[in-house]
């Protein structure tokens, strides 16, 4: 009878202790769950902290992501990738902002105490993520992978360009967001969640979209892009891809004022929205205006970093278009990278008198 009598004391202690670990595990659990909540909320301001546990793949699945790429192997984002990047933090705040880069690798140590100062500026603000840009992980589970295990890199004279072509619909079709090429300022928040971008009438850019994860429209796009794969035609993967799927399924016709166009529950937004300087006059970005445009009816404007060869810039004290953008919506960037250089290079030149 003693022996019972422990024995079922035993079992009762066991059951408790079984309470007991179950419950040490839904609150941990709920404290997770808890901490990605606020994520989508006012995550960043409220707990700036939280960033720095957070993987990527959980950062991924918010699904409400602002991406950026870069498809070369440098490491130091120059001015204008540092002031969309910015801009984007600035008008996208409960948002994470992720700049992938493909110079980058689990083992590179760049933080906010980088000894490159655009990445310690962007490392600093509360909802920006670097991350390295690792193409074939990105590619598994859709058409792209097989084509990107066959491709010859060094054999394709725009790679660089292809290769950020096919990351950004792997991208918007696995997690979902907005895409936004490094040289796109934000100026206002974007109020659709599946649109494409019109360049001109009848046109669509690949500069900027936004799609929710796994949308049929972005996978058709990757199908197409394998199928019809030409890299020897600047853009067939890009706007001309874009075009060509959005003609497909839609009877597209001109803008007439300001006016959006929608079809298959897909916004395609009037050139107004991101390109209200067309790419011939992407050079009165670094002019400087009698009257400054207001681009009220504007989300975004993409400055056409394609077009600028001769690698003009925004200079502090030039009172260019540029430069007014630059304070007004990359204030950070401006202050560190574009005052910060030309104090640097003043002091260079007295030192050297």
């Amino acid at each position: 009878y003693t022996c019972l009598r422990h024995d079922s004391k035993g079992k009762k202690k066991s059951r408790m202790m079984k309470k007991i670990q179950i419950c040490l595990c839904f609150f941990f659990v709920s404290g997770i769950l808890y901490e990605i909540s606020l994520l989508s909320g006012c995550i960043f301001s409220c707990i700036p902290l939280s960033k720095h546990f957070l993987t990527p793949e959980q950062i991924l699945s918010l699904g409400k992501s602002i991406f950026f790429l870069e498809t070369t192997d440098r490491l130091e984002p120059p001015p204008l990738v540092s002031c969309s990047v910015e801009s984007a933090a600035r008008i996208y705040p409960d948002r994470p902002v992720i700049l992938f880069m493909k110079g980058l690798n689990n083992e590179t140590a760049l933080d906010s105490n980088s000894s490159y100062t655009a990445f310690s500026l962007l490392s600093s603000m509360n909802n920006v993520f670097i991350f390295p840009l690792q193409m074939e992980t990105l590619f598994k589970n859709t058409p792209l992978l097989q084509w990107y295990k066959e491709v010859n890199p060094e054999q394709e004279k725009n790679w660089v360009h292809i290769s950020s072509d096919a990351s950004r619909l792997a991208l918007i079709w696995k997690y979902g967001g907005i895409y936004m090429d490094t040289d796109v300022i934000s100026i206002r928040p974007i109020p659709e969640a599946s649109f494409l971008a019109a360049q001109k009438s009848q046109f669509s850019s690949n500069g900027i979209f936004g799609f929710p994860s796994y949308n049929k429209f972005v996978w058709d796009c990757m199908d197409n892009f394998v199928l019809k794969y030409n890299g020897k035609i600047w853009g067939n993967q890009g706007p001309f891809l874009m075009t060509r799927m959005l003609k497909a399924i839609c009877n597209l016709t001109d803008f007439v004022g300001l006016e959006d166009h929608s079809c298959q529950n897909i916004s395609f937004l009037n050139p107004q929205r991101f390109y209200p300087i067309p790419y011939p006059a992407w050079k009165k970005y670094y002019e400087v205006w009698n009257k400054n445009p207001d681009f009220n009816h504007s989300y975004a404007l993409h400055l056409w970093n394609f077009m600028n060869r001769n690698q003009k810039a925004v200079v502090a004290g030039s009172n260019t278009l540029a430069e007014k953008l630059y304070k007004t919506y990359c204030p950070t960037t401006y202050r560190d990278l574009i005052q910060g250089a030309t104090t640097q290079t003043l002091r260079s030149r007295e030192s050297v008198l």
